[in-house]
């Protein structure tokens, strides 16, 4: 029996029935499938070696690919799990996924102990499996199997997720001497890993619940090739340099305290400045882009959240609902239905259309405790919002528009490396993840689809990543050294019109539905600062520096022409301060430029009798002296943007 293979660039081929992505690509070149880590098939992401046995579309993954490095580190997880079995008898595992930069397995050590001095022991053992060559292999497990496997083991954290499953969902992968329950996929074997890093290790309880138990969460990464490993790393010394959690405390930008909270930041008043700025650049583009500013309350009713739907898709991630009057409200986790509600509260006509409501909204939202990091994922969220409701002829461009709203702020922060990501849904989901209504997602995923295209704007599509209310593009952005952040969304939604009654009446004197599109594209003020402290490395362009000049006098003789000079330039919307500390000045200069502030002004003797002042540049050096007037200009100039 033949089966139809057709390839993504659109060629079709026939091929026996029960062969495998693998040996496809061999059919094509030995160096191809030397390459290949694990295949698409239909949409879904198969190991490379297993019998394809129906006509399919087919992929040929490789780390180039997202789901090639997925299928390299889940894979790799193995690798850690069959080394620490080997080295820690009888441990229990938990979970092993990949990750943004590598995978992590969850462990339950029980009496032993596990450090990052057991480190090199543990990379060593695992580059020696590696080097054997096994095969991953995959095996179809009926549940009563599967659980006298685990019972025999002793692992109550696969009996547990076995509980959730039934006969035909069930697969095991063995390599080597190794088994776990895992639905895949993985690469063909062990040789394809050259090169092993352990990271680090964080308490994680399972499955992410407090009630839980607190294992042990193994993180590491894995490369085919040792340069790029080396490359990682020097990349990770970056990072820990620029990690915005340590710039955040050193430049006094934000802090966290037990007794608010946790993943509740509060803003200090360098970081509320940077706020501030933020925000008055988003307002003043949005106001030239058409926006209206809405102000909303930070809780509503329950029946709200029942109507748009979040409280059914959303509820794990929302605080739980506080009784008044017999009542139940709850925290907003987002500022859609507040802005459909004011859409709704008056009359709309289509003379009117777009309606573009933006908000800085607060929002929250319940993240597991597991998850918290930073200012990157929080529990309180400031929100750049909006809502836009148009008609389906100007969809196009209003969605349009938001993109090349998102690629001036691209050029204003200098995030040269980006790329939009079409999240669509999944069929099989409807009714559960997805609203179930086939014919609206085809079509404005399609609308989605054909704005992108006709923009010629780099875009991947990825199944199963939309709201339950419509497709997406999440952008994602790249920082200065390189690492991965998804920092916007722009969205469609063709469920909360109709839910919420909303209409316009349009040029025949009727009842239409608008079309509504939720952008964000500067986050939230949490992860948009985490991103930038990040990117800047703490060195922020003058027009967004929330200190942009310190003002150091050489003695105390000359603190009243320092304070003359702030005040100078304080008139010119520069933010400037005194440094009044009897300091001398070599320590004051070297304060100044561990804070980061763009511009010093040494002011002593000379510089007081001739009304001028001495420049030094952070990381620039010695400026010498300049007239005031030209500095102050000098620097209005820098924050122009």
């Amino acid at each position: 029996m033949q089966i139809r293979i057709t390839f993504s660039d659109g060629a079709l081929r026939e091929y026996p029935a029960g062969i495998s992505a693998l040996e496809i690509a061999k059919s094509i070149s030995e160096g191809l499938a030397r390459n290949v880590l694990s295949a698409k098939i239909n949409g879904n992401v198969w190991d490379a070696t297993r019998p394809i046995n129906e006509d399919a579309t087919l992929a040929l993954l490789t780390w180039n690919d997202t789901d090639g490095k997925k299928t390299f580190w889940h894979s790799s997880a193995h690798l850690l799990a069959e080394a620490l079995e080997a080295l820690y008898p009888g441990i229990k595992l938990g979970v092993g996924p990949p990750i943004e930069n590598g995978f992590y397995y969850d462990i339950d050590f029980g009496d032993k102990t596990f450090s990052s001095e057991d480190f090199a022991e543990v990379e060593a053992k695992m580059n020696e499996l590696a080097k054997q060559h096994n095969a991953f292999v995959r095996r179809e497990m009926r549940k009563q199997e599967a659980i006298a496997y685990f019972t025999e083991k002793q692992d109550p954290y696969k009996l547990e997720l076995l509980q959730e499953l039934n006969d035909g969902e069930i697969t095991f992968y063995e390599q080597g001497a190794f088994t776990d329950l895992c639905r895949g996929p993985h690469i063909p074997h062990t040789g394809f890993i050259k090169a092993i890093k352990l990271i680090s290790t964080a308490g994680a309880y399972w499955r992410g619940s407090e009630k839980n138990k607190q294992l042990t969460r193994v993180y590491a990464i894995t490369f085919p090739k040792k340069a790029e490993l080396d490359e990682y790393l020097m990349m990770l010394e970056e990072a820990k340099k620029r990690d915005h959690r340590k710039l955040g405390k050193e430049l006094e930008i934000f802090t966290f305290d037990d007794e608010v909270g946790s993943g509740l930041p509060l803003w200090l008043p360098n970081g509320g400045q940077i706020i501030e700025t933020l925000e008055a650049f988003a307002k003043q583009t949005e106001k030239e882009h058409g926006y209206q500013r809405v102000k909303t309350p930070h809780i509503a009713r329950e029946s709200m959240y029942l109507k748009s739907g979040h409280l059914p898709y959303y509820k794990d991630s929302m605080f739980p609902a506080m009784e008044l009057d017999g009542e139940k409200y709850y925290l907003k986790p987002m500022n859609c239905p507040h802005h459909h509600k004011i859409f709704g509260a008056l009359p709309r006509s289509y003379k009117e259309l777009p309606i573009r409501l933006a908000e800085y909204g607060t929002c929250y939202r319940y993240e597991q405790s597991g998850e918290l990091f930073g200012l990157m994922r929080v529990r309180s969220l400031q929100m750049n919002d909006a809502h836009i409701y148009c008609t389906e002829a100007q969809f196009e461009q209003e969605f349009r528009s938001v993109n090349e709203l998102y690629l001036r702020y691209f050029k204003v922060f200098g995030i040269d490396k980006y790329v939009m990501r079409f999240s669509k849904h999944d069929s099989s989901k409807l009714g559960q993840k997805y609203i179930n209504n086939p014919e609206l997602w085809a079509k404005t995923e399609n609308m989605v689809r054909n704005v992108l295209v006709r923009s010629g704007i780099p875009f991947v599509e990825v199944e199963d990543e939309a709201a339950f209310y419509g497709p997406k593009i999440d952008i994602q952005v790249w920082s200065a050294i390189g690492r991965e952040f998804t920092l916007a969304t722009n969205q469609v939604d063709f469920a909360q019109a109709e839910r919420f009654d909303l209409t316009f009446i349009n040029d025949k004197n009727e009842k239409e539905r608008p079309i509504i599109i939720h952008r964000a594209p500067l986050s939230t003020h949490e992860r948009f600062v985490g991103f930038l402290l990040e990117h800047y490395a703490g060195n922020f362009p003058v027009w967004l520096a929330p200190r942009q000049v310190a003002i150091l006098p050489i003695s105390d003789k000359f603190l009243d022409y320092a304070i003359h000079v702030a005040e100078f330039l304080k008139k010119a919307d520069i933010r400037a301060f005194v440094d009044e500390r009897s300091e001398k000045a070599g320590r004051k200069i070297r304060d100044a430029e561990v804070a980061k502030i763009p511009y010093m002004l040494i002011v002593g003797e000379k510089e007081a009798a001739a009304g001028e002042v001495s420049v030094r540049k952070h990381g620039g050096g010695d400026l010498g002296g300049m007239r005031l007037q030209v500095f102050t200009d000098q620097v209005v100039s820098e924050t122009r943007i």
